[in-house]
């Protein structure tokens, strides 16, 4: 990434682009804790003082393939992100490096101490109300398929289940991986990592 500035320190490092215009936000592992620099805010949040720790998927149009991790302390709320923005249709994935600085950020606040809650996929009343418009999508596109063969509209029956397998793959991926929970921090979820 041309549009964010080398390191020279040793100690872990992770920047993306959050939009085309403007800088990188950026992140280090220092020995006293994690430091940020987004816009023109910058700080330093202690790994003992994080409280909260929730990791999810997050596509969006120009990126399919895109995770958050969102980090919360008392004053202080980051979003580090699988992926950073290269021209104005197309963001770069960053999976490699999004992983091994979520993994050791992990690490980092476990050997802090603190009791910090690891969270997992949405909100608990968001994503069962999300399902569920999900699941009454799922069986009106049934109902169609059926009703289309009882009347022997091959092409249109066709045509909604072609639809319908779309729609499973990537809706139902999306519901898939942002189950509500919790994890360990030594155990971070498998389908919550690029």
């Amino acid at each position: 990434m041309s549009d964010i500035e080398p390191v020279a320190d040793s100690d872990p490092h992770y920047a993306y682009k959050p939009s085309l215009m403007g800088g990188a936000s950026q992140f280090w592992l220092r020995s006293g804790g994690l430091e940020w620099h987004v816009r023109s805010a910058t700080g330093v949040v202690p790994y003992a003082r994080i409280d909260r720790v929730r990791m999810s998927f997050r596509p969006v149009t120009a990126q399919s393939y895109r995770f958050l991790t969102e980090v919360r302390a008392p004053g202080a709320r980051m979003t580090i992100v699988s992926s950073s923005w290269k021209s104005l249709f197309e963001q770069e994935r960053q999976d490699a490096g999004y992983r091994a600085f979520v993994t050791e950020l992990h690490r980092r606040i476990a050997a802090a101490g603190r009791a910090t809650q690891f969270v997992s996929g949405y909100g608990a009343p968001l994503y069962w109300v999300g399902l569920a418009i999900f699941t009454a999508t799922v069986c009106g596109f049934a109902v169609m398929i059926l009703r289309a063969l009882l009347t022997q509209v091959w092409a249109g029956a066709g045509f909604v289940a072609a639809f319908l397998a779309l729609f499973l793959w990537q809706v139902g991926g999306y519901f898939r991986r942002n189950r509500p929970g919790t994890y360990r921090p030594d155990a971070l979820p498998p389908l919550l990592l690029p």
